[in-house]
């Protein structure tokens, strides 16, 4: 009986946020709207408190609908967008904006776009999923993998999550690269809060 009801509000969830009905063997492209979807980073000081944190925009996405439920989709990042928001001083926060764009950061000359591309998606009830992804930063892609959770009046999905830096080759003032020295060290981890609207 419980399965019977968990499966009659998950079908009627995943309806009313994807604001379309769809029946068996069915696929469908839902894209976002850029204008309504953003990501938000932050990165903190490896060895005292303090850090910075800011947006980005994504360029174009899209989810995959299959027989009801999302089981995919893609996501351009346009790393020109990325810009701090911490700061009053716009001095300050401009040449911050130049140097997180330059080549101790993310060479958004060179690498203009970032990627995710979702290959799986679990289920744990209605609202709550687990997603799998590969994520590509300055063309070195590795999987990562999120909790995620879909709002549905506002046909949104959100998450956050953390990665570390360097594996994407993002090394400035890194710990691993700086060896003990702590002054100005900068954490390896990034956080991300995604907001996806369609």
């Amino acid at each position: 009986m419980k399965t019977r009801i968990f499966s009659i509000v998950f079908t009627v969830f995943t309806t009313l946020f994807f604001s379309q009905t769809s029946s068996l063997d069915t696929e469908e492209k839902l894209n976002i709207d850029v204008s309504k979807s953003q990501i938000k980073w932050s990165g903190e000081y490896a060895f005292y408190y303090g850090g910075h944190d800011g947006i980005i925009n994504f360029k174009e996405g899209y989810f995959i609908k299959r027989n009801g439920a999302i089981t995919g989709g893609e996501f351009i990042i346009d790393m020109n967008s990325i810009q701090s928001q911490d700061m009053d001083n716009e001095e300050a926060r401009t040449d911050l904006d130049k140097h997180l764009k330059n080549e101790d950061f993310f060479d958004v000359e060179k690498y203009p776009i970032a990627k995710l591309i979702i290959t799986s998606v679990s289920y744990h009830d209605a609202i709550h999923l687990k997603i799998y992804a590969d994520l590509t930063i300055k063309d070195v892609t590795l999987p990562v993998n999120f909790e995620a959770r879909a709002i549905y009046e506002k046909e949104q999905l959100k998450t956050r999550f953390k990665i570390d830096r360097t594996l994407w080759n993002i090394n400035y003032k890194s710990k691993g690269v700086a060896g003990k020295l702590k002054d100005g060290l900068i954490s390896d981890a990034i956080g991300f809060e995604v907001k996806l609207s369609l």
